[in-house]
């Protein structure tokens, strides 16, 4: 047996409400084996100061303008990054877990944009290194976009794992994550093409649903979608903004890509039902235009499964338009939460940036021609050892 790398992922999304974090096993940067999970929520004062900043960074000039304030906000950000590893290291120590000796640092995205081939993270990863005195890989997706990809989605290749875990090589399979924004994972039939996997962010997920109802109540997120399910789709509003959007598949995806503009004026609940309906619809036809794209054929009678992960799984009301939408217009075997094949679903992405880390530590790659457009597939992650 080789040697065994532990690894701590913290992954903070566009959520901003705090880390999650996982540790891993794996031999060969391609198996592994989950050891711990836990969540820790950002104090009150430090949410409001990341939202803040990231509503205010429209383009990459406010990044000039506010590099300063991004400073002051990044070495905060890191020194609780470093508490979270010092409670697990303590945890850790007391338990029968494998210490952890790689941390995959994701950092808190603030803006995101591959045609200007610009992906900022706040996480110092030299000053996180020299807090905790392990080795810290960070800053993960700059290596992609050197190499002419789009940053992002970089968790395909995890989720290629969990392929294998559920269901191994015999089943097409689309993992759907669900977070700020939604990318997919997907998987043809085994040994029908030369690259079987392929991947794309799709569209908004939970950002525009969680804008709206931060703005337009005291609350955070529509819990359970029971704000949207209270309400009552404004039909004229939603096919006008479905006209007027104009995506593309061309690029990875930033929250600021979207607004809730079109919904102006509509109550909170008939709001929230108007915009959850619209992200589902955009969600529904750029996987399609992507599978047509990428020539997926699941064959004319076995039909993909499609797994969910991401927080928007939480949200009932979305997954049942979601689930009826892609049966119409895509059609399934199966439409599952991940959870339901005993896998967590709040910690795939810190599960993915541990993973991520190996693989990076042991010069694999992480992004793909087919999922990020990188022109070759290439490593990515600065490893620092600054102790």
């Amino acid at each position: 047996m080789g040697k065994i790398y532990t690894a701590l992922g913290l992954m903070s999304g566009t959520s901003m409400d705090g880390v999650d974090a996982s540790i891993i096993s794996s031999i060969d940067g391609i198996e592994y084996d989950e050891k711990f999970n836990r969540y820790f929520e950002y104090d009150k004062g430090l949410y409001q100061k990341i939202s803040s900043i990231r509503d205010k960074i429209l383009t990459s000039k406010d990044l000039k303008k506010l590099s300063k304030e991004l400073k002051s906000l990044e070495k905060e950000i890191t020194f609780f990054h470093s508490k979270v590893v010092k409670d697990i290291y303590h945890s850790v120590k007391k338990s029968h877990i494998p210490m952890f000796e790689i941390i995959g640092f994701h950092g808190q995205t603030i803006f995101h944009n591959p045609k200007e081939k610009i992906s900022v993270q706040l996480g110092d990863g030299k000053l996180l290194s020299q807090l905790i005195k392990k080795t810290v890989v960070y800053n993960f997706r700059q290596n992609d976009l050197k190499n002419g990809g789009q940053g992002a989605p970089l968790t395909p290749i995890f989720h290629e794992s969990l392929k294998d875990k559920v269901y191994g090589n015999s089943i097409p399979v689309i993992f759907i994550n669900i977070g700020g924004i939604t990318n997919v994972t997907c998987f043809h039939s085994a040994g029908k093409f030369d690259e079987p996997m392929f991947a794309s962010d799709v569209g908004p997920g939970n950002c525009l649903i969680d804008e709206w109802v931060r703005k337009n109540s005291k609350k955070k997120y529509d819990n359970n979608g029971l704000i949207a399910k209270s309400g009552k789709t404004n039909e004229l509003i939603l096919n006008q903004a479905l006209d007027n959007f104009e995506g593309t598949l061309n690029y990875s995806l930033d929250i600021k890509d979207f607004d809730i503009s079109f919904a102006r004026g509509l109550s909170l609940e008939d709001g929230a039902a108007t915009i959850t309906n619209f992200t589902v619809e955009i969600i529904t036809t750029s996987l399609k235009k992507l599978l047509d794209k990428n020539k997926y054929d699941s064959g004319d009678h076995f039909f993909p499964n499609f797994i969910v992960c991401g927080g928007g799984r939480k949200n009932k009301y979305l997954m049942d338009l979601l689930s009826k939408n892609i049966s119409e217009k895509i059609r399934y075997e199966k439409f599952q939460l991940i959870d339901e094949h005993n896998i967590d679903g709040d910690f795939i992405e810190s599960q993915a940036f541990a993973f991520l880390a190996i693989r990076s530590y042991l010069k694999l790659p992480i992004s793909f021609p087919k999922t990020t457009g990188c022109k070759e597939p290439c490593t990515g992650g600065v490893i620092v050892k600054n102790y």
